[in-house]
């Protein structure tokens, strides 16, 4: 199989298609969650079956960074670098710190929250996070039972006693990113197969959210994750493997993997490395383009 199917001529300024992407490390049960931590210089991904929290750097390798992770999907990092995570045991996003974690936001309108998926923070506090219900599942945080009719997308700021429902017309919301001018935010919904994009207002609320693009293709993986390079051009896993739109939403190419991809983040010192969380495997993808990472974002 081909790793690069190159669809349109700018697809090779932002990939080098003479690197072949490189397996860090084999064996884990499904991986997810990838986020750069540009203060320890190291990555932190979910392996979510296997309920453990890993970190990876180049001098140690991949060590457990917290076990059990409560089954740990989506991570980021706020401002003071504290590891946010989506958890689907606790059904909770919550922070890490050096000696505690927290939960931030368990409930809505008293009711249980489904399974925290994937999240983002920005400048001004807001942390956005999708809410299906894959994590109620046995092996993956559950077996337990839905108190909400719906799988929502939320906002959540810190000192607000629950999160607000921001959008609850998803069938399965699940990978977010931001622009790198914090104004807008980009969501998957998994079983439609498309990218949502949303203006961000200074109250947090959401508007003018619309349909950008559709991953159909063959196979029967759909997209999960997704980032923005430091052009806001789009990398997105879907049907075989990471899909890579210009900024304009033009389809450049697809970077092919024979598994099911989830997942991937910008990260390494020059942030030109692309780190793909793809069943079992972590994968590293060096790339000409570079993206910023949530403390790069934050500052």
């Amino acid at each position: 199989m081909e790793v690069f199917e190159i669809i349109h001529p700018d697809f090779k300024s932002l990939v080098d298609i003479k690197r072949h992407p490189e397996i860090i490390q084999s064996g884990f049960q499904f991986t997810e969650g990838p986020v750069w931590h540009a203060q320890r210089h190291c990555l932190y991904f979910s392996d979510i079956p296997a309920n453990t929290l890993y970190r990876y750097s180049e001098q140690k390798g991949v060590e457990i960074a917290f076990q059990p992770s409560e089954f740990s999907n989506g991570l980021t990092l706020d401002p003071s670098g504290a590891i946010l995570a989506c958890e689907h045991r606790t059904r909770a996003i919550t922070r890490y710190t050096e000696n505690e974690k927290v939960i931030l936001a368990d409930t809505y309108q008293g009711k249980k929250l489904n399974s925290p998926n994937d999240i983002v923070v920005t400048k001004q506090g807001f942390v956005y996070f999708t809410d299906p219900i894959y994590g109620l599942r046995e092996g993956n945080g559950g077996p337990a039972e839905a108190e909400l009719p719906f799988q929502g997308l939320y906002c959540y700021r810190t000192g607000w006693e629950e999160p607000k429902l921001v959008c609850a017309d998803f069938e399965r919301p699940n990978g977010v990113a931001l622009s790198n001018d914090q104004k807008t935010l980009f969501v998957i919904d998994t079983v439609k197969q498309h990218i949502r994009s949303f203006q961000i207002q200074k109250d947090g609320s959401l508007v003018d959210g619309r349909i950008i693009l559709e991953l159909w293709g063959k196979g029967p993986d759909r997209p999960d994750g997704l980032k923005l390079d430091e052009f806001d051009n789009i990398f997105s896993t879907g049907p075989e493997g990471i899909w890579v739109f210009r900024s304009d939403h033009a389809l450049l190419g697809k970077i092919r993997f024979p598994q099911k991809t989830a997942n991937l983040a910008f990260g390494g010192e020059d942030r030109s490395s692309l780190f793909i969380t793809s069943s079992q495997y972590l994968i590293r993808l060096r790339l000409k383009t570079r993206g910023l990472t949530p403390l790069d974002l934050s500052k």
